[in-house]
């Protein structure tokens, strides 16, 4: 904050001394952006201007500054004696732009005074008065909410210009001081702007310098615009629109290297930038599932270890960057945010698989007061079983003892089914069982599953007690029909039928 303020007064500084450069002259020079607006003045004419009566009193609605809400045509017969004496007054610069508001503020209404931003607010008029003109308007207390959005309105016109323009990224960013210095602190939807015209003008890169620029010049905003659920400022913005284009990797690079650079991103931008770590670990996780079909398929061939060594290393380094960037939030951000962390955590874990972490998070959940949904115990529950985390599967297992019905057939069929995909189909059986005694039945395909496992094993290894177990306790509930085994014992060379 006492670096910005430094800047603040300097600059006030340095337009303090270029506004004495025109005092006491008839007329101003046409080169004489004294804020360093030079898109709004006629560069063509180097000479000094002497603005005749005349040529003030034919100010019509101008189409340099898209204001149409603001004025219309029916403001000109609004235009008082007044009005065209102050911006007579005001063009010479013979003295001092609030002291000539000052001495003609009885004679003006809040209309005209309106009408005066917007006069110097044209294309080829002193911007630098304009902003002077607001200056003053704010320390008399006389800027109501039009006057606001009007001000604003003009000022992302010059934005708008200067970018178009090509004008140097440092150009836009000291007009964003300068509008500070006069009262007009820089909204989210003014940095949303600057950001988005670079972005769709294809100058990318621009506009992550102007984001460098905006956080070493530590510019201060408000947030009372950002309705989008925090974005998180410039910095959250661009890796937002990173992320809305499918860039997830980039968006977490570019707030990973801001913050490594010694700057200072908001805290809400290392939310976002989890999300985007969470949202490529999900199309990691689906593009692995889709190769794995292949494979099966004999459309591709299967991963040697090589390519499973980089895949891996993949998905661990982007974990490790949501990891630091969640610590950036609990030692930056505050304690409120905790919960939001251990969220996006947890989703990281659960994309790249990884049961014991994705429990971990739930509990951590829990200290902050922010419980997890009920499905997303079951899903660790079934990653967790998929992995035969014994241990973990009790602790989760708990939860059942004291739910519905409802909820416990659900929590043990993601059990089930996690116990399936792990290849662990003893554990399976045994579920299988457990939910028939306490009167649950179980999906049929999920059944089937087992069973089909079962019979796999069988065939490679022999073992027919978990097989013959449940297929007798699926029959005494009427969820299997009669059927004949038949078994192969080599050392015998014997076939026996049996009846179930």
């Amino acid at each position: 904050m006492a670096s910005a303020q430094g800047i603040a007064s300097l600059t006030r500084l340095c337009f303090a001394v270029k506004r004495h450069r025109f005092i006491g002259r008839q007329g101003f020079s046409a080169q004489s952006c004294a804020r360093g607006f030079p898109i709004f003045c006629k560069q063509q004419n180097p000479n000094l201007v002497i603005v005749k009566s005349s040529q003030v009193r034919d100010f019509r609605v101008f189409n340099s500054v898209q204001l149409d809400q603001f004025v219309t045509s029916d403001d000109e017969g609004e235009m008082g004696e007044g009005f065209f004496e102050a911006i007579e007054e005001l063009e010479r610069m013979a003295r001092e732009p609030s002291d000539v508001l000052e001495e003609m503020n009885d004679r003006l209404s809040a209309r005209e005074l309106q009408l005066v931003l917007v006069y110097f607010s044209q294309e080829g008029r002193d911007s630098w008065c304009a902003l002077e003109v607001f200056e003053w308007l704010r320390k008399e207390n006389r800027v109501d909410k039009e006057t606001m959005e009007l001000m604003v309105s003009i000022m992302c016109s010059w934005v708008k210009k200067l970018i178009e323009g090509e004008h140097d990224i440092g150009d836009v960013v000291d007009l964003l001081v300068e509008s500070d210095c006069v009262g007009l602190k820089p909204s989210f939807s003014m940095m949303e702007k600057v950001i988005s015209l670079y972005w769709e003008m294809g100058e990318k890169e621009k506009a992550v310098f102007f984001v460098k620029e905006v956080l070493k010049r530590r510019i201060v905003y408000s947030e009372e615009d950002d309705t989008d659920g925090h974005k998180g400022g410039p910095t959250g913005y661009l890796a937002w629109k990173m992320m809305v284009e499918g860039n997830y990797r980039d968006s977490v690079k570019l707030v990973i290297h801001l913050r490594e650079s010694g700057l200072k991103p908001e805290v809400y931008s290392y939310l976002i930038a989890m999300t985007a770590v969470v949202k490529e670990l999900n199309e990691l996780a689906k593009a692995l599932r889709k190769l794995k079909g292949f494979a099966r398929a004999g459309l591709v061939a299967e991963f040697d270890t090589e390519n499973v060594g980089l895949i891996e290393k993949y998905q661990s380094d982007l974990i490790a960057d949501g990891v630091q960037l969640s610590n950036w939030v609990i030692e930056e951000g505050s304690s409120s945010l905790h919960g939001v962390v251990h969220e996006r955590l947890l989703a990281m874990y659960i994309c790249s698989g990884r049961g014991l972490e994705a429990e971990r998070q739930l509990w951590e959940m829990k200290l902050v007061g922010k419980e997890a949904d009920a499905d997303l115990y079951d899903i660790v529950l079934a990653i967790c079983a998929s992995q035969k985390e014994a241990n973990a599967i009790r602790r989760l297992l708990t939860r059942t003892d004291v739910s519905s019905s409802l909820r416990k057939k659900k929590s043990l069929s993601w059990l089930l089914r996690g116990y399936i995909k792990g290849g662990h189909f003893d554990d399976a059986a045994e579920t299988v069982i457990k939910m028939l005694d306490l009167g649950l039945h179980p999906e049929f395909l999920d059944r089937a599953a087992v069973l089909q496992g079962l019979q796999k094993r069988i065939q490679q290894s022999g073992g027919v007690d978990t097989y013959l177990k449940l297929c007798n306790r699926l029959s005494d509930a009427n969820l299997i029909g009669p059927s004949l085994l038949y078994l192969f014992i080599k050392k015998y060379k014997l076939w026996i039928i049996k009846t179930l």
